[in-house]
C-alpha cells in the first residue's frame, strides 16, 4: 500500500532526532504544570521468560531482587508526590508485573493514598499467572488487566519462546476464559504479521478471543526494533508489511460488530467499559522504575536502565531519570497531538486551537489533507476529525513507527548495561550458573 510506505518513510525521518536522548544532571523530573493532566507509569522490568524480540527493559526474574526494586519503585512515587502530582490513571508495564503480587497490591495501594485522583489502575500479566489468588487479590485493585497471549497457535507460540513457560494455545485460551468477567477489563493483547502467521492462524485467533468471554483485545502489529527486524529475518523471514494492511482489515471486519474500535487498535465489546493504553487518553505522563519514559512540557525524559544504578540513585533520594530528548517545538507538538488524538480516533479541533493558538487546519494542513486524500477521514468538521477504517490503519501505523523507535533506544540502552547485569538478559544454564562470558558470548 502506496499510503503505508509513505506513512512509515516519514515517520521514521521525523522520529529519529526527537526520540534521541542525552545524558542530563537531574535530581528530579520536572514538577507540574497548573491545569495540565497526566498520568502515572511505573515500570516493573522481570520476565520469568526473556521473549527474543522484546526490546523492553526487562531481566530474568529472581525473588530477592524484584523485591529490593518494589521498594525502590515505591520511594520514587513518595519523591513524585512530593513534587505536587496527582494523577488520572495508573499504568502498570513491564515485564510482568504480576510476578509478585504481593508487591504489586502493596504498590498499588500506595499509589492511590498517594494521589488521590487515580480513578483506574490498568496492570499486565501472562496467561499462566491468572490463577484464583491471584484474581482475588487483583480484582478490587485494577479495572484493566491486559494478559500478554500473542497468539493461540503453538507454532508462533513456540518461535517466540512462550509455549514452554507459558502454555500450549489450548492452556492460554483456557486459562484467559477463567479470568473472563472478574474485571471492568479483561483485555487479551494479541499480535500481528508476525512473518510465519498466516491467514489462517490470525482468523482462528480472532475466533478464541470471541469466544473467550474477554470483553476488550488489542492486536498490535509486529513492531520491532531495526535490530531486532534484522534477527527475525534471519531467525524466520521479514517482516512484511504489504501484508499488515490485509490482516488489520481481517481483525476490523471480523470483530466488529460484536466488538467496536476504541483506539486504531483496541476493541471492545461496551465501548463505556473501554480502558485503553494510556498514551491515548493522556498526553503528559510520568515514569517512574528502571527504563521508563516520561513526556513533560514537551520533553522526552528516560530513567536508566541499569538495576545497581536505579537502586542507587532512589537510595540517594534522586529520582531514576538520566537522560532527556530533543525538545518538541511549536509543529512537532502539533505532530504529535496530531497523531495521539487520532489513534484515539478523534482530533479535537477545538482543543487543539485552544492549546496552540491556530486552528487545527491551518497547523495541520498537510498532514490532514494526506488523509483526507488518501481516503483516511470520515469526517471532517470545523470542530473535529474521525477516521475510517484505513484512517485507523494509518494511524497504527504511525504508532507502529513511534514504539519501534523508542525499541531502537531500548535497544541502545540495554547495549550499554554493565557486563554483570547484561548478563540477566539471557537465559540458558550459562547464565543461570553464573558463567558470565557464555551469556556475553551469546548476545
Amino acid at each position: 500500500m502506496l499510503s503505508e510506505r509513505l506513512v512509515t518513510a516519514t515517520m521514521r525521518h521525523y522520529n529519529k532526532p526527537y526520540l534521541g536522548q542525552d545524558p542530563v544532571d537531574l535530581d528530579n523530573l520536572p514538577g507540574p504544570q497548573k491545569g495540565h493532566g497526566y498520568v502515572l507509569y511505573a515500570h516493573v522490568p522481570f520476565c520469568e521468560r526473556l521473549c527474543p524480540y522484546c526490546s523492553f527493559n526487562r531481566f530474568l526474574y529472581a525473588e530477592g531482587r524484584a523485591r529490593t526494586y518494589f521498594k525502590s519503585l515505591r520511594a520514587e512515587m513518595h519523591m513524585v508526590a512530593d513534587m505536587g502530582y496527582d494523577f488520572a490513571s495508573l499504568y502498570i508495564g513491564g515485564g510482568t508485573p504480576t510476578l509478585l503480587v504481593d508487591e504489586l497490591c502493596e504498590t498499588i495501594d500506595l499509589a492511590r493514598s498517594l494521589f488521590p485522583g487515580i480513578a483506574e489502575v490498568s496492570t499486565e500479566t501472562c496467561p499462566n499467572l491468572l490463577n484464583d489468588d491471584m484474581i482475588d487479590m487483583l480484582n478490587t485493585r485494577v479495572q484493566r488487566l491486559s494478559v500478554g497471549v500473542q497468539s493461540f497457535d503453538d507454532g508462533l507460540l513456540a518461535q517466540m519462546a512462550r509455549r514452554d513457560k507459558y502454555g500450549s494455545g489450548e492452556q492460554v485460551y483456557e486459562y484467559v476464559c477463567h479470568a473472563a468477567g472478574k474485571f471492568d477489563s479483561l483485555n487479551v493483547d494479541m499480535i500481528f504479521n508476525f512473518p510465519s502467521q498466516t491467514r489462517e492462524i490470525l482468523e482462528r485467533d480472532i475466533e478464541l478471543v470471541m469466544a473467550s468471554g474477554a470483553n476488550q483485545t488489542t492486536f498490535y502489529p509486529l513492531m520491532v526494533s531495526p535490530k531486532n527486524r534484522r534477527r527475525i529475518k534471519s531467525d524466520i523471514s521479514a517482516v512484511d508489511f504489504q501484508r499488515e494492511a490485509v490482516y488489520y482489515n481481517a481483525i476490523c471486519d471480523r470483530l466488529m460488530p460484536e466488538f467496536q474500535a476504541g483506539s486504531a487498535w483496541t476493541f471492545s465489546r461496551d465501548k463505556a467499559t473501554l480502558i485503553d493504553e494510556y498514551i491515548v487518553d493522556y498526553e503528559e505522563y510520568v515514569g517512574v522504575g528502571s527504563g521508563a519514559l516520561s513526556f513533560l512540557d514537551g520533553y522526552i525524559y528516560g530513567n536508566t536502565f541499569s538495576l545497581r544504578g536505579y537502586g542507587e540513585r532512589i537510595a540517594s533520594g534522586k529520582m531514576s531519570v538520566v537522560k532527556r530528548g530533543m525538545h518538541y517545538e511549536g509543529k512537532a507538538r502539533m505532530r504529535y497531538r496530531f497523531v495521539t488524538d487520532l489513534f484515539g480516533l478523534r482530533l479535537d479541533k477545538q482543543r487543539f486551537e485552544r492549546d496552540f493558538g491556530v486552528s487545527a487546519d491551518k497547523g495541520l494542513r498537510l498532514e490532514l489533507g494526506f488523509l483526507a486524500a488518501v481516503g483516511g477521514l470520515a469526517t471532517n468538521t470545523p470542530t473535529e476529525a474521525t477516521l475510517t477504517q484505513k484512517g485507523r490503519y494509518l494511524l497504527l501505523v504511525m504508532m507502529r513507527e513511534m514504539l519501534a523507535a523508542s525499541n531502537d533506544h531500548r535497544d541502545q540502552e540495554r547495549a550499554m548495561l554493565p557486563p554483570d547485569e547484561k548478563a540477566l538478559l539471557f537465559e540458558g544454564e550459562a547464565c543461570v550458573s553464573g558463567k558470565m562470558e557464555e551469556c556475553l558470548a551469546a548476545s
